[in-house]
């Protein structure tokens, strides 16, 4: 069994023991999360919500919160001696997936 999720502005196929990065969630290291916007859940028969599916929710076991890698943001401007430099690094919350409720 699987479904389609979404946190943080994304959407995510996931399925029973997947681990997953997403956006921060707040909650800490060893808590469960339930994830309430499903919007598909299929397996054996497929339930396609619109957009959201009533009643079904995704549970999630917070593995690890953190920082993603650092993504660097160079900008140029031709001809003019213009450059500037700068790093940004996201955080981040790991969720093993622990069970999928249609």
């Amino acid at each position: 069994m699987y479904a389609v999720i979404k946190t943080g502005g994304k959407q995510y196929k996931v399925s029973e023991g997947d681990t997953l990065k997403i956006e921060k969630i707040a909650g800490s290291v060893g808590e469960t999360v339930e994830l309430g916007e499903v919007l598909m859940v299929g397996g054996e028969e497929v339930k396609i919500g619109t957009p959201l599916l009533p009643g079904a929710k995704v549970t999630a076991r917070i593995v690890e919160q953190g920082k993603d890698k650092k993504v660097i943001v160079f900008k140029s401007k031709r001809r003019q001696g213009y450059r500037k430099t700068y790093g940004h690094r996201q955080t981040i919350t790991r969720l093993q997936i622990t069970g999928i409720e249609a």
